[in-house]
């Protein structure tokens, strides 16, 4: 896809500092060897020094060697990294022996190299479940300023041309909140048009979905996306957004036309914003399962620093993106 090409190029001209904290994982070491072999990024593996040279002698992984391995239980900044990680968490009753033990876990120190300025980026998740990889992130790097909600956006690279851009649209909330507030879901409408703009490279047209199309139904849901489309105006004023839209509405010209004539975004969105988690999680996985669309991500989004979350089912080549992807965000 031309698109993850232009990703991997940005990455190969600027290489970012990426922590790995699932070192011994077979899939993230592969997928570290093609990154290292093609100079995309320099990344910090973090686990056990000897497991991870084994596994790279054992499966031909000769570029492994340019990667800094952590180990947390010999590496000689742990209690660094321990003071720290007090510093940030004592208001919340953590003692310093707690923090030692906390700090040897390789996903929070993959969080603490990012706050101490020894990483830009982190992705975890071959081996782990979301709430692991994301609870250390919201503990240390925390989100954004005016940013209080962590959304995951997919980039969905459909073979229906006619939508979006040339096909590609950018999906979410499909991977963290199961039901925002209006407030919530505005700022997940914004961070994700600055996802779009700043990876994909298209001006961002953001529909705010429902099951009504400017008011052909009543109910508090819908209320509720109205009012997240007010709030989002207000947080980017310049931002091209409407809603609420149905999805065909959103995405078809003669039924966005029909439905919502005189908007902007009705039959030309590009990016979508699902109300609430179940939508958009059954939502990417629909479009990907039944039109053989690539679905890549979720890219987290509202991050003070870029983390993001694999799934544990993911392939090398998936790996391989995701790290070009976190290597992009830094610049965001």
């Amino acid at each position: 896809m031309k698109l993850l090409n232009r990703i991997m190029e940005r990455a190969k001209a600027n290489p970012r500092r990426i922590a790995l904290p699932e070192g011994t994982e077979i899939r993230t070491l592969k997928a570290a060897d093609i990154i290292l072999k093609d100079k995309a990024a320099k990344l910090i593996l973090i686990g056990n020094e000897s497991e991870i040279k084994t596994l790279a002698a054992e499966n031909n992984l000769s570029h492994i060697e340019e990667a800094v391995i952590i180990d947390p239980e010999t590496h000689s900044g742990m209690e660094h990294y321990a003071n720290l990680l007090f510093e940030i968490r004592k208001s919340k009753g953590m003692t310093i022996e707690q923090a030692r033990a906390l700090a040897k876990d390789p996903l929070y120190l993959g969080c603490l190299l990012i706050k101490n300025g020894d990483a830009d980026g982190e992705l975890a998740g071959a081996r782990n479940f979301t709430g692991d990889v994301l609870r250390p992130a919201f503990q240390i790097v925390k989100t954004l300023p005016g940013i209080k909600v962590v959304s995951g956006a997919m980039l969905m690279f459909t073979p229906a041309k006619q939508y979006g851009e040339d096909g590609l649209l950018v999906f979410a909330d499909c991977a963290v909140n199961p039901n925002p507030s209006a407030e919530e879901l505005a700022q997940i409408a914004v961070c994700t048009a600055q996802t779009a703009k700043a990876l994909a490279g298209f001006e961002p047209r953001v529909a705010m979905l429902s099951f009504s199309t400017k008011g052909s139904a009543k109910h508090e849901l819908v209320d509720k996306v109205t009012e997240a489309v007010r709030i989002a105006k207000e947080m980017a004023p310049g931002l091209l957004i409407d809603g609420e839209l149905q999805a065909d509405a959103a995405l078809v010209p003669s039924v966005g036309q029909s439905k919502a004539p005189g908007s902007k975004i009705a039959g030309h969105a590009n990016v979508l914003i699902f109300p609430d988690l179940q939508a958009g999680n059954i939502g990417y996985k629909l479009v990907q399962r039944f039109s053989g669309s690539e679905a890549v991500g979720p890219v987290l989004q509202g991050m003070a620093a870029p983390v993001n979350d694999l799934s544990r089912g993911c392939s090398v080549e998936e790996i391989v993106s995701m790290i070009a992807i976190t290597a992009n965000q830094v610049t965001l």
